[in-house]
């Protein structure tokens, strides 16, 4: 489904990201692990289009995206859920769900009945949510906004979700909400790219995953496999 292949990315001078390959089957979990400041969140920016790779390509279904702008990547089916949530502060929790929408929002407003269910779908996974239909984004937990972030990101209907650090500076239960729900999102046919620093709950999950150092892959395989990994337990599980 996504292919990169030989992708430099820079901020200004600086390489953050230096030749990687990374490959996304349809109906995969992929996690990319590694210390901050490895280029995993970089790697994320890229695909979705904010950053532009200096050299390589990178497809989607077959198509070159990385000449597109972000809005057009989106259209094509693929959606971030940011770093730090970046949720709408100051826009009801129904008005950051449409923000999300809006890639299809001109077609759907004429079939209400559509963006409808979109939303009951969003609400059905985060019942939370729709308590707080009327609240301002802004006034929701640390887990809560993360769910509206998911949710907002799933409003566009996505073939592909990217997840950056979604459990960063949660409470326990609420890590243990966000694991499970990409779980049943993966279930119900969402492929999904994951950055994470919890690198034993996203390789538990994962189909597969990449290791991240300065910028580069140094290691990929079955998530199980790079589990139980010796280097990968000193390194990353403090084992």
């Amino acid at each position: 489904m996504l292919l990169l292949k030989d992708i430099y990315t820079f901020y200004g001078h600086i390489e953050a990201i230096k030749g990687i390959d990374i490959y996304v089957n349809k109906g995969e979990i992929v996690c990319l692990i590694g210390s901050n400041g490895a280029g995993k969140s970089t790697a994320l920016m890229t695909i979705s289009g904010v950053l532009k790779s200096k050299t390589g390509s990178i497809t989607f279904e077959g198509e070159e995206i990385h000449r597109m702008l972000p809005h057009r990547i989106v259209a094509k089916g693929i959606s971030q859920v940011p770093e730090g949530r970046r949720i709408f502060p100051k826009l009801t929790v129904r008005e950051n769900l449409e923000m999300g929408a809006y890639t299809k929002s001109s077609k759907l407003r004429v079939k209400s009945e559509k963006l409808k269910r979109q939303y009951d779908k969003v609400y059905e996974m985060f019942p939370v949510l729709k308590e707080r239909e009327k609240q301002m984004g802004g006034t929701l937990s640390g887990g809560e906004q993360q769910m509206l972030a998911i949710g907002r990101a799933l409003m566009s209907k996505p073939k592909l979700l990217l997840l950056d650090e979604p459990s960063l500076g949660l409470a326990p239960i609420f890590v243990g909400k966000i694991f499970k729900t990409i779980k049943e999102l993966n279930a119900k046919g969402l492929t999904i790219l994951l950055v994470e620093q919890n690198a034993r709950a996203a390789l538990k999950l994962a189909h597969r995953g990449y290791v991240m150092e300065s910028g580069r892959i140094v290691k990929e395989g079955e998530g199980k496999k790079l589990l139980h990994a010796p280097d990968i337990k000193r390194a990353y599980l403090g084992e």
